[in-house]
């Protein structure tokens, strides 16, 4: 007897919405109505990093206004291609910091899994924009290598899952890793560094959750958005369906040059945030990735930023100010001193 052919899977809602996503620029522009001349887009800059946006988060930008700062964030432009002395393929040391396939260990107790290369959404400052993903992701051979290495060193307690986005992979996929997990007795914890509940809301379908709650660690779950109007009703439902399984929910934010650079932007993220659940984490001080120059802050309007906000908002409204370098033990508080440059390093 000849068996019957399985048939095929149905993609699930996040994956077809995925599937939808914008990928040509000019189809972006044509949808708010902007003229691609105007605003210096670069297929050049495309190629190198592709355009990618899910269409819901399209409909979060304001039609005609070439500054809406979600936009900015996404669109390829002629900026990208212009040379910028200290601007790298490795902003961050990632290299460097390679403890085995897919994983990375820069501090202490904590090691990182590069678990795949995929997002739903293509950031153009994304500090791993040019991260070699097809030689160096966690999830290959069944995560075998990546948890090998975990397994290997008994002062890791905290696993981090990022990317990538780590829940662009299947749920079934994450809970191969996490079982796996579950028989090294030396982590304690779980967190997960994901854009996609922010850009693909969808994605915190009834499966992942479920996956969640059935975890046996404390989880924290840190989103990314830079600016509040990237919060809206379906962003909410998907933060309650995260806090309901016992999630701490944290979120980072990149400065960034023309998206959020006012205090009263800032403030604002930071209070949206909380409406939805949110607390803020981090403000990262840009990484200097080649290609992403046109949306660094400078050092000192960082600092007046930061201080200003302390002023008006509560102590839990404020993130902490920090940028990553390379062979530092933690990320660097980026505090003024007499002579002008950075603080040390704080645990």
């Amino acid at each position: 007897m000849i068996p019957a052919a399985p048939l095929p899977t149905q993609p699930r809602r996040w994956q077809q919405l995925w599937r939808d996503a914008v990928r040509d620029p000019r189809e972006l522009l044509d949808l708010l109505g902007l003229q691609a001349q105007a605003l210096g887009l670069s297929p050049e800059a495309a190629a190198q990093f592709p355009l990618r946006v899910p269409r819901g988060f399209v409909a979060r930008m304001r039609p005609g206004d070439p500054t809406d700062p979600l936009l900015r964030q996404v669109l390829p432009l002629d900026d990208e291609l212009r040379p910028a002395p200290g601007f790298g393929l490795d902003a961050v040391g990632d290299g460097a910091a390679k403890a085995g396939h897919g994983v990375i260990q820069k501090y202490a107790g904590r090691a990182l899994l590069v678990a795949t290369g995929s997002c739903a959404v293509h950031c153009r400052y994304c500090f791993r924009r040019h991260f070699p993903y097809a030689e160096e992701t966690a999830a290959a051979g069944g995560w075998g290598a990546a948890l090998a290495a975990i397994r290997d060193d008994a002062s890791i307690e905290e696993v981090l899952l990022s990317g990538g986005d780590p829940l662009s992979l299947s749920t079934a996929k994450l809970v191969e890793l996490t079982d796996a997990l579950r028989g090294i007795p030396h982590v304690r914890r779980l967190r997960i560094h994901t854009r996609l509940p922010i850009v693909l809301p969808e994605r915190v379908d009834t499966e992942l959750t479920d996956w969640l709650s059935a975890l046996p660690w404390p989880l924290v779950i840190v989103v990314h958005a830079n600016h509040a109007n990237e919060f809206d009703g379906e962003v909410d439902a998907a933060m309650r369906r995260l806090r309901a399984t016992g999630a701490v929910l944290l979120n980072q934010a990149v400065l960034l040059k023309g998206v959020n650079d006012r205090v009263e932007t800032l403030a604002a993220l930071a209070e949206r945030g909380l409406e939805a659940g949110v607390l803020p984490y981090y403000l990262h001080q840009l990484d200097r990735v080649a290609g992403a120059a046109h949306f660094e802050v400078d050092d000192a309007t960082a600092l007046a930023l930061h201080a200003a906000l302390v002023a008006r908002q509560s102590g839990y409204l404020v993130p902490r100010l920090v940028r990553e370098v390379a062979g530092d033990t933690s990320k660097r508080a980026l505090t003024g001193t007499p002579d002008g440059r950075l603080a040390p390093p704080v645990a």
